[in-house]
């Protein structure tokens, strides 16, 4: 007999352990990721289909509260997390999701499966009363490295200029240590001048310390700064997460000074040591322009809005294409989500 219910009782790490466990369990269903979320406008609660012995399937749902107070809106990034061959399991869990969302008034519920796109799950979420979202939160390309070859395998596997980028940095008198608490404010100062040369939104400095916060100390995610030898100067900085067998890497920087001498490729290349170390699998890149990839290589050398510039950057660790299915609305009340949907095209909405 299914049981479905929230989590709220039971302990984070048994509900890491549940992700870690699953194929398609990702970062940002992490219990530490809906803490981090909660410190910023959000509130986290987690919903679970249990089975006579485990968890069946899962999501965390994060509730946002709309000006007054009086309606949310709901979100499951990166989730929910089920096995969508089993319509019985699968069912039960939007059952329980739906139940919760009308108990805190959510206008809508918006969930980002971590699943590559496939025209079968389009069509079955379509039977679940989902619609195709016009606005998606997280990227619906990226490029996914393998990291199961050895480490020389995969420096071969990268582009010429790549390789050739990561040695010179190392020739030229680039190191890469461990950020610190304390490196912080650095790291978000330069965060700050990457945002406003690319054109970027950037968090708050207290978010980034908090996404530190709740992420290293557990082995979870590592800040990666690259100095100058025998300097104090930081040129770039990384920020890389991991949980069970993936590492994503997510927030980035560099200064305008010594780009000549490449930092963020090292950089590149020891977070993927590190992952491949602690024993993930896959290195996602985390974000490129949302084409084909007959497209993408056409187009690279052309283009340099949008994700464009980024993906002449990632594109060199040869890394596979990946496309996922993207955003998906189940809709309570019309009227609002028309609403909603008309001020965030608009972008009065954060």
């Amino acid at each position: 007999m299914l049981k479905g219910g929230t989590d709220d009782e039971r302990s984070e790490g048994d509900w890491n352990s549940f992700v870690m466990a699953s194929t398609t369990g990702h970062v940002l269903q992490s219990s530490q990721w809906g803490r981090l979320k909660e410190n910023f406008g959000w509130q986290a609660t987690r919903v679970v289909i249990e089975g006579p012995e485990q968890w069946l399937a899962g999501a965390q749902v994060l509730f946002r509260p709309l000006p007054l107070g009086l309606r949310t809106i709901a979100y499951v990034p990166k989730g929910p997390i089920t096995d969508w061959a089993d319509e019985e399991v699968t069912q039960a869990l939007f059952a329980a999701l739906h139940r919760l969302c009308r108990q805190r008034r959510a206008i809508f519920l918006k969930i980002e499966p971590d699943c590559v796109e496939d025209l079968a799950l389009a069509r079955q979420l379509t039977r679940l009363g989902f619609r195709a979202s016009p606005q998606s939160v997280q990227p619906r390309c990226t490029s996914v490295l393998d990291l199961s070859p050895d480490p020389d395998d995969i420096l071969a596997g990268m582009k010429s200029k790549t390789r050739y980028n990561i040695r010179l940095a190392g020739r030229k008198g680039v190191t890469v240590r461990e950020g610190m608490p304390e490196d912080l404010p650095v790291f978000y100062r330069l965060m700050q001048l990457t945002g406003q040369r690319d054109g970027f939104g950037v968090h708050s400095e207290a978010y980034y310390r908090l996404a530190y916060q709740l992420f290293v100390p557990h082995g979870l995610a590592k800040l990666f700064l690259a100095t100058l030898a025998d300097t104090d100067q930081v040129l770039a900085g990384i920020m890389t997460f991991a949980l069970g067998q993936r590492a994503w890497y997510m927030y980035g920087a560099s200064s305008d000074e010594h780009r000549n001498l490449m930092p963020s490729y090292l950089l590149q290349w020891e977070a993927v040591r590190w992952a491949r170390e602690r024993g993930c699998q896959t290195y996602d890149l985390w974000g490129i322009p949302d084409e084909e990839e007959t497209v993408l290589e056409r187009d690279f050398l052309k283009r340099s809005d949008g994700l464009w510039g980024v993906y002449r950057f990632k594109r060199g660790f040869g890394g596979q294409v990946v496309h996922y299915l993207g955003a998906y609305d189940y809709v309570y009340s019309p009227s609002l989500y028309w609403l909603y949907s008309k001020v965030v095209s608009s972008g009065a909405s954060n």
